[in-house]
């Protein structure tokens, strides 16, 4: 779906992004992360036609919009990190007014806002004027705005910023159900833990330079080259350990009061022939699960402890 071939933006002397390459799939949540100054911002504003790059390629879809900026109008949803909103206007007078923004006709405009209002769940604010809502109706409000030409690739710049916890979740919420329409995002975010929750795969940049791309999981595996696992057993500790400490895979074997914890630096395959092998030697498992991967230490393990 977007495909990012060796973008450059430079200010004078100074690279802001050097030669950034990233291929995000169709459907996918990719959360788009870096220490300030990384080049995050400037490369959403590339990517949503509000900069002009010094090289490279942006192609959305097969479409190059580097080369084609008409076709990138009709591609994405850009919501930005500060917006503005028309508060003298209803809701439906600012959605009408994007849609013609956007060559809607007039007839099909009613269905589309109405649709979008209620996936965002706004439907029943349709007739107060956007000055009456709340910031977090507001953000729900301005992602409505950049879906009303159904775009194939929506582009958000820290899209829960402001919002209490309620209105994080009702966003977070909202994403999920947009991926489920087969909709492609891209997210920026400094709030980590709740990124890593709802995306996909992960883009960490640094220094204007894709960093590390993927899941966290396999981010963290590539940077460690282990796996911790958590195993914890009913019964049957010490026939458990003996089990383990005969594996080649396992390493720094940890055994607290009720549970273990080991490093595994071999395939699925292998730690799931471990796991037969205590399930044969009749050890009852309450739990045998790989320990998730935090994106906070591996964002501070890839930008060497810069901060979002």
């Amino acid at each position: 779906m977007l495909e990012i071939k060796e973008l450059v933006k430079k200010y004078g002397k100074f690279t802001a992004v050097d030669h950034l390459s990233i291929s995000v799939g169709k459907g996918e949540i990719c959360g788009f992360v870096g220490p300030n100054g990384a080049g995050k911002t400037t490369t959403m504003r590339i990517m949503a036609g509000l900069l002009n790059a010094t090289s490279g390629n942006v192609i959305i879809d097969g479409v190059d919009v580097t080369k084609n900026p008409r076709a990138l109008r009709e591609k994405i949803g850009y919501m930005p990190d500060f917006f503005g909103v028309y508060d003298n206007l209803k809701v439906t007078e600012y959605m009408d007014f994007y849609a013609g923004a956007y060559g809607i006709p007039y007839k099909e405009r009613g269905p589309i806002m109405d649709n979008l209002l209620e996936i965002v769940d706004l439907a029943h604010k349709k007739d107060s004027y956007v000055d009456s809502l709340s910031r977090g109706m507001k953000q729900r409000l301005c992602l409505a705005r950049s879906l009303v030409h159904d775009p194939e690739l929506l582009i958000l710049d820290e899209p829960a910023s402001g919002l209490d916890p309620r209105a994080r979740v009702e966003m977070k919420e909202v994403l999920k159900q947009l991926q489920e329409m087969g909709k492609t995002i891209i997210i920026s975010s400094h709030i980590l833990p709740e990124l890593a929750e709802m995306c996909t795969e992960v883009c960490i940049i640094n220094q204007g330079k894709l960093a590390a791309q993927g899941s966290v999981q396999e981010i963290m595996h590539k940077l460690s080259q282990k796996r911790i696992v958590h195993v914890r057993p009913l019964k049957e500790m010490d026939k458990m350990l003996q089990i383990l400490k005969e594996q080649p895979l396992v390493r720094a074997i940890v055994e607290n009061t009720k549970d273990v914890e080991f490093d595994f630096t071999g395939t699925d395959e292998q730690l799931a022939n471990i796991l037969k092998q205590l399930v044969v030697a009749d050890i009852p498992l309450l739990s045998f699960k790989e320990k998730e991967g935090n994106l906070e230490e591996v964002f501070m393990q890839v930008t060497g402890g810069e901060g979002v």
